[in-house]
């Protein structure tokens, strides 16, 4: 059984494919060569006049685990319902804030994603984390595991164990957890918080353990690094959202000694101090850095106007955010001791001088970052817009025309503290595809997704080329899955389940011995029914 592809415009960055007129061909659910004459051809779609690229890939989207849980339970009145004949998309998005599980899946596929990566997956909650990424239908799925807040890695830092035993843990933890990379979020400052700390920054003692979330990161990226994981150590930095926390992200991006690292939501991370305001936006310096640090990435985290919920592991942040939650109610907890939670709903305005140049800073980021391979299109779903304004935001890359408009509605102080308008950048389709396809895979190490090329995985997305793409990325003409038609003319016509990606770095399994004695005087759970087996993991999409 073959399905041809023709006569469609092709961009694949991995095989620096730049909208070239070619035929595709899939069999056995995989990209193929050409059939030779005896092959019979089973499906022929002539894709004339249409935009082809592979299945987009979203590398930090809060889609399962605990703080999208809490924050679904705690704001109903956000829900959807979740059939296919639902559709997305209004500009701003915001009936879309906390999405089922279902309607997750159903809402990404309908745009083209047919991957999404939750990046904040706590392990004594990956259970639950994987149960509901399994219930979310249509994309592929993975998860980041999250330490440098654990009681048991603070220890070893605090004890001076040595890299090699660290790098163990570090691969025990991906394991035990199914999990495909490493997440640090805020440093040490999780658990610092509940200590009493109000702040934690680079080079500073946690008081308990003390060691700074420098000693933290340079130890995670190397583990990570060594192991051979693909996806660098995603870092969360100190300071989110703290007016001059830009010093903060240039320090960090030293941490690692040039080790590879990904710093997430970097606009978050990306604030000065002038004006009268004491706000400003320092997307230049950062961007600046992230030109000459070729072994750091990153992606936005952008904000878009509209309500949304904030969810974050950062509960030392969210504490000092839950007097600004709209509406009126917040949870910030603690998880067993080794990490936090902290869920705020939110309402971004455009004539609100901080929301406003946060939009701006987003943008100016994209546009002064200049290897679309190293920076990564997310909303940090849904801490700054749900992941259903991508066409939206898409559109602001691509179009200044439409950039500036939107600009120019924008709370006038926080236009005066921004250069946007005179950034002429527009992204190019090959850029795009670059950023939410090929550069992602790459990063994450999926090698059969992201491209187009022979032995990839069949997820293909075709669009009709339009001057509006908003409209363009909001509704493709056809997305297969694994050669599946799941989606024509932007709308569900199969139901289909993804895979979930992991990382098996080889480790010493004499580090259980350790981690057993540790379980027992210290966890509520054994050692034992914390790990996620192969099979357990397999059977929740049976």
């Amino acid at each position: 059984m073959i399905t041809h592809l023709k006569n469609g415009r092709v961009y694949d960055p991995a095989h620096g494919v730049d909208g070239v007129v070619k035929d595709i061909y899939i069999k056995n659910g995989r990209i193929n060569s050409k059939p030779n004459s005896g092959e019979k051809i089973s499906q022929v779609y002539d894709l004339a006049g249409k935009v082809i690229m592979a299945g987009a890939i979203d590398m930090h989207s809060h889609i399962g685990g605990g703080k999208v849980n809490i924050a679904r339970m705690m704001l109903p009145e956000f829900r959807q319902y979740s059939e296919p004949e639902a559709h997305i998309c209004t500009p701003h998005c915001s009936h879309h804030a906390t999405p089922t599980t279902t309607e997750t899946g159903f809402r990404y596929i309908e745009m083209g994603y047919t991957a999404a990566f939750e990046p904040a997956m706590m392990p004594i909650n990956a259970r639950q984390a994987h149960l509901e990424m399994a219930d979310t239908p249509m994309i592929d799925k993975g998860g980041y595991a999250m330490l440098g807040n654990d009681d048991y890695f603070l220890r070893m830092l605090t004890a001076k164990q040595d890299q090699k035993a660290i790098n163990d843990y570090v691969a025990w933890i991906l394991h035990a957890t199914q999990a495909i990379g490493i997440k640090v979020v805020n440093p040490g400052g999780i658990s610092a918080f509940k200590f009493n700390q109000r702040k934690l920054d680079l080079d500073e003692n946690n008081v308990h353990y003390q060691v700074t979330p420098r000693e933290i990161l340079k130890s995670l990226s190397r583990a990570v690094n060594e192991l051979g994981i693909a996806k660098p150590l995603h870092v969360h930095c100190n300071n989110l959202g703290v007016a001059g926390n830009f010093e903060t992200t240039l320090n960090t991006m030293g941490a690692s000694d040039g080790v590879p690292m990904h710093l997430t939501h970097i606009q978050f991370h990306s604030y000065g101090t002038e004006g009268d305001k004491k706000f400003s936006s320092a997307a230049a310096q950062i961007a600046e850095a992230l030109n000459k640090n070729k072994h750091i990435t990153a992606d936005v985290g952008q904000v878009l106007f509209g309500q949304t919920v904030t969810a974050s592991g950062d509960s030392m942040m969210q504490h000092l955010n839950a007097k600004h939650a709209n509406p009126k109610k917040s949870v910030i907890m603690d998880i067993e001791c080794d990490a936090g939670c902290g869920v705020v709903p939110f309402k971004y305005r455009d004539q609100n001088y901080v929301n406003a140049l946060q939009w701006a800073i987003g943008l100016e980021l994209f546009l002064t970052v200049e290897d679309p391979w190293r920076i990564f299109l997310t909303t940090d779903h849904p801490n700054g817009a749900p992941f259903t304004c991508y066409p939206h935001l898409i559109r602001l890359l691509m179009d200044k025309t439409f950039r500036n408009e939107a600009f120019a509605k924008l709370n006038l102080d926080a236009q005066a503290m921004s250069n946007l308008t005179a950034i002429n950048r527009e992204y190019s389709l090959y850029e795009i595809a670059t950023m939410t396809r090929a550069g992602a895979a790459k990063l994450i190490g999926l090698h059969d997704r992201g491209h187009l090329g022979v032995g990839a995985g069949a997820d293909i997305t075709v669009y009709t080329d339009q001057a509006d793409r908003e409209a363009m990325f909001s509704k493709p003409d056809y997305v297969f899955k694994d050669v599946e038609l799941v989606v024509k003319d932007g709308k569900i016509v199969k139901v289909t389940w993804g895979k979930t990606h992991t990382a098996k770095p080889n480790f010493d399994i004499g580090v259980e011995k350790g981690l057993k004695d540790y379980f027992s005087k210290y966890h509520t759970i054994q050692l034992d029914n914390f790990k996620i087996s192969d099979d357990e993991l397999n059977s929740y999409s049976e």
